[in-house]
């Protein structure tokens, strides 16, 4: 009688204690999403072209500059693929009149260190430094994109680590996928091309970087971001006397790619491989166009975030991959949506199977709304992270301008996600999302994959 008192006992606590543990795990309901209030801007021209916006932001006294050039890969003929890459990398060699040493000492004296990265359409040069030398950092950034050193010297070291890079890319099945995918959809423009040749990098010679950099850079493509507690009449006057003096130089280029795909399978051999390197996507719309925010909730929902149904699916449910992902790649009018998964060799066809079902169910069946709410939930969550940093509103800002859109895409943005319906998903997902039209690319051992893509399109090595 005792024994089973206890146990009754000893039960009824543990259910308590469980009861108990799971509301303290209920999380409490969220709450309701804000729109993004973008700190006020000073935009302001120089008569040579060259635009500044400047942005009072956050109570750490520090500040982040970035100079902004509308030249990069784009500018490339056929035969110079990195070579703005190459530019780039020699513009941190130095100015001339510092050296790269005194340089980087400079900057590190400010609290900060110089950045420089190279893009399809931008190249951008920036730095993040202690309030106090914000002025004296925009002469240091401005002494870097306008007097260069290129220096000889550093030339066959950098050509080196390019050839170096490109070698390894080319033995990984991600780069060899990424090459194709890219190829095919935007053909023989600077789009479409990802990686130079060995022979390319080793031609490259100081005279041709030298004109690379003439022909590209000048004042009408630049642009000066400035995010972060700053002086604003000081930081107006250090731009305008590091910058007036610049030549103008030519407008941007607009060099539109003309888009192409088909259902076609696309088979790189690699002969004992035990995975397949899948990429499945087409062109689509760009941020310009008034579909976008919609199309890329239905992308998120579909395959951009770990609860995505592509991943759900062949993850979770069914173990075929670890890390699948789909995601809208946007250039200057220019785009295309691309779904990725690494899948165990076996599966290669069932993977596919499985993607496009997905991608079939969502053209014929709105989601739940309760699925679709929190994909709108997550999205304006990671939106609110990406603003909450100096670089994330300079970055913000800088893809405004690239896009021509007007500072209310940023505050309207949260606004227009949860406007986006179930019907609405499934409109964008017929409309944008054509899996009859998309190239399929697959990296994998031949031997073992290709009776199971032939389902799925002509088969082309």
């Amino acid at each position: 009688m005792t024994t089973r008192k206890s146990i009754t006992i000893v039960a009824a606590v543990l259910l308590a204690v469980t009861l108990v543990a799971a509301e303290k795990q209920t999380p409490p309901p969220g709450g309701a999403p804000k729109d993004f209030n973008l700190p006020p801007a000073t935009t302001f021209t120089l008569d040579n072209g060259l635009r500044a916006t400047l942005v009072q932001y956050g109570k750490m006294p520090k500040v982040t500059i970035s100079v902004r050039v509308r030249a990069g890969n784009l500018n490339e003929t056929a035969e110079q693929v990195w070579l703005a890459d190459l530019m780039g990398d020699l513009m941190e060699e130095g100015t001339a009149t510092l050296s790269a040493k005194d340089l980087a000492a400079a900057f590190a004296n400010m609290g900060g260190e110089l950045s420089i990265g190279t893009g399809f359409d931008v190249t951008a040069i920036g730095t993040d430094v202690l309030s106090d030398f914000g002025p004296d950092a925009v002469g240091l950034l401005a002494d870097v994109v306008r007097n260069p050193a290129l220096p000889a010297s550093e030339l066959e070291r950098l050509k080196g680590d390019m050839v170096r890079s490109v070698s390894i890319a080319m033995t990984q099945p991600g780069p060899l996928a990424n090459q194709k995918f890219q190829q095919v959809l935007y053909g023989d423009h600077p789009y479409g091309r990802l990686y130079p040749s060995e022979e390319m990098i080793r031609s490259y010679d100081l005279e041709g970087v030298q004109g690379f950099y003439k022909s590209n850079f000048g004042a009408k493509r630049t642009h000066v971001y400035v995010v972060g507690m700053l002086d604003e009449p000081a930081m107006e006057k250090a731009i305008r006397d590091a910058f007036e003096g610049w030549t103008a130089g030519p407008d941007p280029l607009i060099a539109t790619p003309e888009m192409h795909s088909k259902r076609v399978v696309h088979v790189i051999d690699r002969p004992g491989a035990p995975q397949s390197t899948l990429r499945i996507g087409l062109p689509v719309i760009d941020p310009s166009d008034p579909d976008f925010v919609a199309l890329s909730v239905t992308n998120t929902l579909l395959g951009g975030y770990f609860s995505s149904r592509v991943t759900t699916n062949i993850r979770e449910d069914k173990g075929y991959t670890y890390s699948p992902g789909s995601g809208i790649s946007s250039s200057y009018r220019a785009a295309d949506w691309t779904q990725a998964a690494d899948v165990t060799t076996n599966v290669t066809g069932a993977s596919l199977k499985e993607i496009f079902y997905e991608i079939d169910r969502l053209q014929s069946e709105a989601p739940p709304a309760e699925e679709l709410k929190g994909v709108q939930n997550y999205i304006a969550g990671v939106f609110v992270l990406q603003n909450s940093s100096r670089g994330g509103i300079v970055g913000q800002l800088a893809n405004l301008d690239l896009h021509g859109l007007s500072h209310d895409y940023l505050t309207t943005y949260v606004q227009r996600v949860f406007a986006v319906t179930p019907e609405i998903v499934r409109a964008m997902t017929e409309k944008y999302l054509r899996d009859d039209e998309m190239t399929i690319v697959v990296v994998g051992d031949k031997s073992q994959i290709e009776s199971q893509l032939k389902p799925y399109g002509k088969l082309v090595y």
